[in-house]
């Protein structure tokens, strides 16, 4: 498989070497203004441009899914993905920390943390052997909240009633810790699961439930800031490695243009994303410091449960309290 995938990618490579060619697999819709992941994806493509590459937008979808999209970096015939977190952790489980509830205040505390330890550098070891690197971890929106069709919620115990649509297991494991009760569905399935009660919210960024059309059945929002809801963006290590001295410095002066662009949106879309379901009749609970210091605490069950080692757990707590 490797070999074919070496002698493909050197034909590739004599048929656009004259316009060094990159594509892009997105993970949605090119939203400026409410997808924080094509934000990202835009001025990435805007420096690659100027740096005199060619960047190639490949819709969500377009070259299948996640697993498939792996692959294909994997295998050097797509050069770079914005993917699920969980492509990641497939060979490094290691990257769940990012999503251990309120691990991180924001995303500057969480790029502090990253960066003091050197997360990338231990993760591309590791993804090295599957010709896979992470190149940036990039918000789709602000910080998670509590979205619901009844039942507003301020706090653990207005959830007692609730099932919740969880991820994974890691997601069950914490609405139990707090109180409520969770069930795996996929996300093709959410509409439908809450317009028949078969679960009653989810957890996720305010825009999605606007992006998606949900704002008729889903009726309130609290804005509990658990978890900063993001993707993985990896590239071709075959493809990224090959390159010139000169494209891969502008490949990586794009990476730090495109982190920029996704923090200057975020930064202003704290705020547009509640105001965005306001405006569809969603009512939203803004919760305050306190009121999220019972979810945080709460939480804390969670890092003690056999869903990450523990050593990794510790990793990421030291790194998140010594650069909070």
């Amino acid at each position: 498989m490797k070999l074919k995938a070496l002698t493909i990618m050197a034909l590739l490579a004599m048929s656009t070497a004259a316009t060094a060619e990159v594509k892009i697999a997105l993970d949605g819709k090119p939203d400026m203004e409410q997808s924080g992941s094509y934000n990202w994806a835009f001025a990435f493509g805007n420096a690659l441009k100027a740096g005199g590459m060619e960047p190639r937008e490949m819709p969500a979808g377009s070259v299948g899914n996640e697993a498939e999209k792996f692959d294909q970096v994997s295998t050097g015939l797509l050069e770079v993905s914005l993917s699920d977190v969980r492509a990641v952790a497939q060979v490094d489980p290691f990257i769940y920390g990012v999503r251990l509830p309120y691990i991180f205040d924001d995303a500057a505390h969480m790029d502090r943390a990253v960066a003091a330890g050197q997360v990338f550098d231990r993760l591309n070891e590791t993804l090295a052997a599957q010709d896979v690197r992470v190149a940036a971890l990039v918000p789709i929106g602000p910080s998670s909240g509590i979205i619901t069709t009844t039942q507003a919620v301020r706090s653990p115990a207005d959830m007692s009633s609730l099932r919740m649509r969880a991820l994974d297991d890691a997601q069950i494991a914490m609405y139990q810790a707090w109180g409520s009760s969770g069930t795996v569905v996929p996300w093709g399935e959410v509409p439908a699961g809450l317009q028949t009660g078969v679960i009653d919210g989810y957890l996720n960024s305010p825009f999605v439930p606007v992006m998606f059309g949900q704002t008729d059945f889903v009726r309130n929002f609290s804005d509990a800031g658990v978890i900063i809801p993001m993707r993985a963006v990896i590239m071709s290590k075959m493809w990224y490695d090959g390159l010139s001295d000169a494209d891969r410095a502008t490949v990586d002066a794009a990476v730090v243009a495109a982190d920029a662009a996704n923090r200057d949106w975020l930064a202003r879309a704290s705020e547009s994303g509640l105001t965005a379901l306001e405006e569809k009749g969603v009512t939203v609970q803004r919760l305050t410091t306190e009121e999220r210091g019972v979810f945080r605490e709460a939480s804390k069950a969670v890092y003690d449960s056999d869903l990450m080692p523990s050593d990794d757990v510790k990793i990421w707590t030291d790194l998140s309290d010594a650069n909070r």
